[in-house]
């Protein structure tokens, strides 16, 4: 019970009394929560010259600019660095460095360097001029060169991928390394529970080819080297495409290629030939499989050993400033490969 005295003062008191306690108290609340809701903010040259001192390592920011370098606990914001960002414990937003980004536990959002970004686990995006090295990463990662983590959702780089178990794709301009991974897009394809075999094979140019075969459930990539029969100079042959697995019942699979093989006698341009193939396959033991089928072949050549290869054309494109021609014609490839 308020006392006799506060009731036995003026109204005109008892009214500035109210309002003094209202305003003292929604000071008071707009404090705490300006307290709860306050940025960290971190600005520096290198450590230990910044906003933080020495103590940036102790650290967690919101926002962070650094110009050549940044150290800190933890960054859940964005962070952005000339050189580098060290982050001693985990991240959560947005890393951006001219060089590299560092994260010891988890980077959680989009990491974006100019070299290499290295972190304990990811979710979300991580790219990288040249690599990226990780453990579990769920998410993307993309590289200019490599790209190295545990489980992983997506990978994409120019040269390589490695990997333990992917969900989604593995793209690379050469190689994928993986314990599982069912759709590897690369030429050549290490993974551990997939397939691989070694196939020798014969074409409609009379191109005799060692293939090397290698992917997942789904896709594969091929390698391959060869000579032709027929021609007298371009007889070197090299082979590179991709394969998928569109159909597989008991002993019989359907799979659909997409190769460029070439021919070369090393001194000049070659005949060069991209190639779709729709190519049945029958298993005639556990290892061994027979396969042939018919293609649709683009023949680029500026020989006349490139021009007599093929007799009947669908279409040719000859060019009026040289001797190279362009044409488009059917043509066929059978052999039998060794599954391993």
């Amino acid at each position: 019970m308020k006392s006799l005295l506060y009731y036995k003062q003026p109204l005109s008191f008892r009214f500035k009394t109210i309002a003094s306690g209202i305003i003292i108290s929604l000071t008071v609340f707009s404090l705490q929560a300006q307290d709860r809701k306050r940025t960290k903010v971190h600005i520096g040259l290198v450590y230990p010259v910044s906003s933080n001192g020495s103590k940036a390592g102790l650290d967690t920011n919101n926002l962070s600019l650094n110009l050549i370098a940044g150290l800190s606990a933890a960054e859940e914001g964005v962070a952005v660095a000339g050189l580098s960002n060290i982050v001693r414990d985990h991240s959560k937003g947005i890393l951006v460095a001219g060089f590299s980004n560092h994260v010891r536990y988890c980077a959680e959002g989009t990491t974006v360097s100019g070299f290499l970004n290295s972190y304990g686990s990811g979710k979300g995006v991580a790219v990288a001029g040249f690599a990226n090295i990780s453990g579990d990463m769920n998410g993307l990662q993309l590289a200019g060169f490599m790209n190295k983590a545990g489980n992983t959702s997506t990978q994409i780089s120019g040269f390589m991928n490695i990997a333990k178990k992917v969900k989604g794709a593995q793209i690379s301009a050469f190689m994928n390394v993986a314990d599982s991974s069912d759709y590897p897009i690369g030429f050549l394809n290490l993974i551990k529970n997939g397939e691989k075999s070694i196939s020798a094979s014969i074409d409609d140019n009379q191109t005799l080819l060692l293939s090397f075969r290698s992917g997942g459930k789904f896709l594969y990539g091929i390698l391959g080297i060869g000579y032709n029969v027929k021609n007298d100079k371009e007889v070197y042959a090299f082979e590179a495409g991709l394969g998928a697995h569109l159909l597989h019942y008991n002993t019989f699979r359907l799979n659909l290629e997409l190769a460029s093989t070439g021919l070369t006698r090393f001194k000049s341009e070659g005949t060069f030939k991209s190639s779709i193939r729709v190519l049945p396959a029958w298993r005639v033991s556990s290892r061994i499989e027979l396969f042939g089928g018919p293609s649709l072949n683009l023949i680029n050549a500026d020989s006349e050993e490139g021009r007599d290869m093929v007799h009947s054309y669908m279409r040719r494109w000859d060019s009026s400033n040289s001797s190279r021609f362009t044409g488009l014609y059917l043509g066929y490839i059978a052999g039998v490969q060794v599954l391993f």
